[in-house]
C-alpha cells in the first residue's frame, strides 16, 4: 500500500512553541496589537456581557455550543487539579463557556477569563484565543508572549474549530498558570476539536452521503477517520481536516471535484460494493494512488448529538444526547454487527456482585415505567447505565433524551428543556424548537447530575411530571407527553432538602427505584472492563494486549475519574501503541504515571518485572532487532521511577540507547521507537554528542 508523505502539510499540525515559524506567527499578532492602539502596560478591558446579550449570544451559537460542552467536560476532566481552565468562544472571540479548577479560576477572574468577555487580538492583543482566531490554525502562547503584561502569568493553547463547511465556527481553548505548561496541553485540545468538528457532520447532513475513510482499517471509527460528504449524485459537498490532510486537497480545491474523480468510481459502484462487503469496509484508491478502507452510509434518519464514551463502538439507537463524552461517531453501515456489543444490562453485568444485585433489580422493573434515581460518583457509569435501562425497555425504539442539568448555562436550561415558540425573546429561532422533555415523548428522558438543576425549574419540572404536559416557552398552549424519566446525582439531595435547596415533593416524584453503583475502585470485575473498553476502542483483528505489570497498576490504583477516566486513558494508550501488540509503559500519559508514582498502593507496581516488548515489534521480527528494540525506547520508558523522574528525560535516554544500538543509524533507531527521522534530529541538540556516529 502506498505511503503518505509525512512531509506535506498536515491541516492539524501547528508551529511548535520555540520554532521560527511560531515565532513570526507572534511577531505578526504583535504588530496586529500595536496596529489596534493597545499599549503593553494596558489594563485589559474587563467589560462583560449582561445576562440579556449573554443569552442572544449563546442561542445565536447554540449548534457550536451544543456539540462543544459535552467535550469541554472530558478534556477539563483529563486536565482538572493542573491549575487550568478550559473555555468556548464564538467566532468573534467572545468566551461562551468555560470550566475550570477552583484554585485557578481566581486567578482567571482576575483578567476576566469569563463568560461574556471579549479575547479577541482587538480587545487584549496577542493572546491565543485572539490569535488562533486571526491566523486560523492552533497556537500556544506561552507567558511573556503575551502582549499585555496583566496576561503574561498565563500559558494559553487554543485551536479553531471549523464547521462542516470549513469555516471558522469558535475556538477551544485551555488556558493555566504559565508555570504549568505542558506540551501535551495543544494535542488534547486539537483532539478535541476534531471531536467536536466530526459529531457537527451528523447533525447537519441527513439526506447526504456520508463516506469515512483512513488508510488503517483500525482507525475507521476514530476521530482521525477522514469523512467526506457528496449528493447521492456524487458532487463533493465538504470534508474534515483528516480527509483534507489524506486527500492532499484543500476545501475549494476538492469543490472542484467528484467522487468519482476522487476515488476513480462512480457512486452507484460503491453502493455495490458496499452492498457485495455486508457492511465491512471496502478498498478504494484515492486520486494520489494511496488507497484507503472506506465505509459510507446515507444519513436519511434523525440527527443525534452525542453519547458517553461508553458507546464509542456503535449507536445504539436513535439517541440525542447533549451531556456525554463524544467519541468520533460510529460507521453506520458497521453498526448492526457492533450493536449487542454495546447495548443492554447484560453487556454491563461483567462480574461484580454489586453491579449484579443492581440489574437484577431493574429486571424486575422492566416496562413498569416507575421513575428511576441512579446514585454514584462522577464518572462511575450512571449515564451508561440509563442508556441501557432504555435499551432492555419497550421505548427502545423511541428515543433516549439526555440532559446534563450541569452543563447547560442556567440562562439556557429553560429553553432547552421545554422549547419555545418564534417570538419567545429577542434572538429565538424563526419557527421556535422543541425542547429535550418534548423531544423524549414516546422514550426516555435522563435527567443527569438533577442536584443541579435551578430551584426555580424545579417546580416546572414537577409539574410536567405530574399532568404529562409540556408547555414551550411563548407557547401558551399545552402538549401533552408520553416519557419514562430516569435521573442521576453524585450529590445528597436529602442534605439539599434540608437546605432548601432541592424540592422535596420532586425527589419524592423521581426516586421510585433508587440504585447505586459502585465506585469503579470498589469493584471487582475491573480486567473484564478493561478488555471490553480495549475491544470497543479498537477493531485490528489481532486484539491488543495489556503488560501484566500495567495491569496490576491499574488494579491497584483508585480511579478517582472512575470510567471516564479509565476509557480516556486507555482510548490514549491505544492510538499511542497503533492497536497493536501491547500496552506498555510508554504508552501511559504522563500525568497519569506522575499520579501513581505518587500512590503508595500502587507504588510497588511502577517498575515492571519482565523485560517489555516494543509496541512496533511485528511478529516474526529477528530475535536480533527485539532485542536491540528492548535495549532502546521500551526498556527506557519502563524505567518509570517514584522519584519523579519525567517521561521526557526517559525518551531522551531512550533516543540515546537507540543510536547507540544502531550504530548511529538515524532510519534504523527511528524504526526502533517507532518515531519519525525529524524527531531525532530536532532532539539533537538534546542528546549525547558520542551517538551520533
Amino acid at each position: 500500500m502506498p505511503e503518505q508523505s509525512s512531509e506535506k502539510h498536515n491541516p492539524l499540525q501547528y508551529p511548535p512553541l520555540h520554532s521560527q515559524e511560531h515565532a513570526d506567527l507572534i511577531g505578526g499578532s504583535r504588530e496586529r496589537s500595536q496596529s489596534f492602539g493597545l499599549r503593553e502596560v494596558d489594563t485589559p478591558d474587563f467589560t462583560a456581557m449582561d445576562s440579556a446579550q449573554m443569552k442572544h449570544m449563546l442561542e445565536e451559537n447554540r449548534f457550536l455550543y451544543q456539540h462543544a460542552a459535552p467535550v469541554m467536560e472530558t478534556l477539563y476532566h483529563q486536565i482538572a487539579n493542573t491549575q487550568s481552565m478550559v473555555l468556548l468562544t464564538a467566532r468573534s472571540g467572545l468566551v461562551l463557556h468555560s470550566l475550570g479548577d477552583s484554585d485557578f479560576l481566581e486567578k482567571a477572574s482576575q483578567v476576566a477569563l469569563l463568560p461574556g468577555v471579549d479575547w479577541s487580538e482587538r480587545s487584549k492583543g496577542t493572546n491565543a484565543i485572539g490569535t488562533a482566531l486571526a491566523e486560523g490554525h492552533p497556537v500556544v502562547v506561552h507567558g511573556d508572549q503575551h502582549y499585555l503584561q496583566a496576561n503574561r502569568f498565563l500559558t494559553c493553547s487554543c485551536t479553531p474549530i471549523f464547521d462542516p463547511y470549513g469555516k471558522v465556527i469558535g475556538a477551544l481553548d485551555v488556558t493555566g498558570d504559565h508555570r504549568s505548561y505542558h506540551q501535551h496541553t495543544m494535542a488534547l485540545a486539537r483532539m478535541s476539536a476534531q471531536m467536536i468538528e466530526n459529531h457537527m457532520f451528523a447533525g447537519v447532513f441527513q439526506k447526504e452521503i456520508i463516506v469515512r475513510f483512513h488508510s488503517r482499517a483500525e482507525f475507521l471509527g476514530t476521530l482521525i477517520e477522514g469523512i467526506a460528504v457528496f449528493t447521492p449524485e456524487g458532487r463533493f459537498i465538504t470534508a474534515n481536516r483528516s480527509a483534507q490532510f489524506q486527500l492532499e486537497l484543500s476545501i475549494p480545491a476538492l469543490g472542484a471535484h467528484t467522487f468519482s474523480s476522487l476515488f476513480g468510481i462512480s457512486m452507484s459502484q460503491l453502493h455495490d460494493r458496499m452492498r457485495s462487503a455486508g457492511g465491512k469496509a471496502v478498498a478504494l484508491c484515492m486520486h494520489n494512488g494511496v488507497t484507503v478502507c472506506a465505509l459510507s452510509a446515507q444519513q436519511n434518519r434523525r440527527p443525534f448529538e452525542v453519547m458517553d464514551f461508553a458507546s464509542a463502538a456503535a449507536e445504539t439507537g436513535p439517541h440525542t444526547s447533549s451531556d456525554a463524552a463524544p467519541p468520533a461517531p460510529a460507521p453506520a453501515a458497521a453498526a448492526p454487527a457492533r450493536k449487542e456489543f454495546l447495548s443492554g444490562l447484560r453487556y454491563l453485568d461483567t462480574g461484580d456482585a454489586q453491579v449484579h444485585a443492581v440489574i437484577q433489580k431493574l429486571h424486575m422493573v422492566r416496562g413498569r415505567d416507575i421513575p428511576i434515581m441512579i446514585l454514584g460518583e462522577t464518572g462511575s457509569g450512571k449515564d451508561l447505565l440509563a442508556q441501557a435501562i432504555h435499551h432492555d425497555s419497550p421505548r427502545s425504539q423511541q428515543n433516549f433524551v439526555s440532559v446534563n442539568c450541569a452543563s447547560i448555562p442556567e440562562t439556557l436550561i429553560e429553553s432547552e428543556l421545554f422549547g419555545y415558540d418564534e417570538g419567545a425573546f429577542t434572538g429565538a429561532k424563526r419557527k421556535g424548537a422543541v425542547g429535550k422533555i418534548m423531544f423524549a415523548n414516546g422514550g426516555t428522558l435522563f435527567l443527569d447530575e438533577i442536584g443541579d438543576m435551578p430551584k426555580h425549574l424545579q417546580a416546572r419540572l414537577l409539574r410536567v411530571l405530574q399532568e404529562r404536559k409540556v408547555s414551550p416557552l411563548g407557547a401558551g398552549k399545552e402538549v401533552e407527553v408520553d416519557i419514562a424519566v430516569i435521573c442521576a446525582t453524585n450529590r445528597n439531595l436529602k442534605e439539599m432538602i434540608a437546605r432548601g435547596e432541592f424540592r422535596e415533593d420532586l425527589y419524592y416524584r423521581l426516586n421510585g427505584l433508587v440504585l447505586r453503583l459502585p465506585a469503579l475502585r470498589d469493584r471487582t470485575d475491573l480486567e473484564v472492563v478493561i478488555h471490553k473498553i480495549l475491544a470497543s476502542v479498537c477493531h485490528s483483528p489481532t486484539p491488543i494486549g495489556l503488560q501484566p505489570e500495567v495491569l496490576r497498576c491499574f488494579q491497584q490504583y483508585a480511579w478517582p475519574g472512575n470510567f471516564r477516566q479509565l476509557f480516556n486513558l486507555i482510548r490514549t494508550a491505544v492510538v499511542m501503541a497503533g492497536c497493536s501488540g501491547e500496552i506498555q509503559w510508554q504508552h501511559l500519559p504522563e500525568d497519569f504515571l506522575e499520579e501513581v508514582r505518587h500512590s503508595a498502593t500502587a507504588a510497588a507496581a511502577i517498575v515492571p518485572s519482565v523485560k517489555p516488548r516494543p509496541a512496533d515489534a511485528m511478529p516474526g521480527s529477528k530475535v536480533t532487532a527485539e532485542d536491540r528494540a528492548a535495549s532502546a525506547a521500551p526498556a527506557a520508558a519502563a524505567r518509570v521511577s517514584p522519584d519523579g523522574t519525567k517521561l521526557e528525560n526517559l525518551a531522551l535516554e531512550a533516543m540515546a540507547q537507540a543510536l547507540r544500538s544502531t550504530g548511529g543509524n538515524v532510519s534504523e533507531a527511528a524504526k526502533l521507537l517507532g518515531v519519525s527521522r525529524n524527531t531525532l534530529y530536532r532532539k539533537k541538540d538534546l542528546l549525547p554528542a558520542d551517538v551520533w556516529h
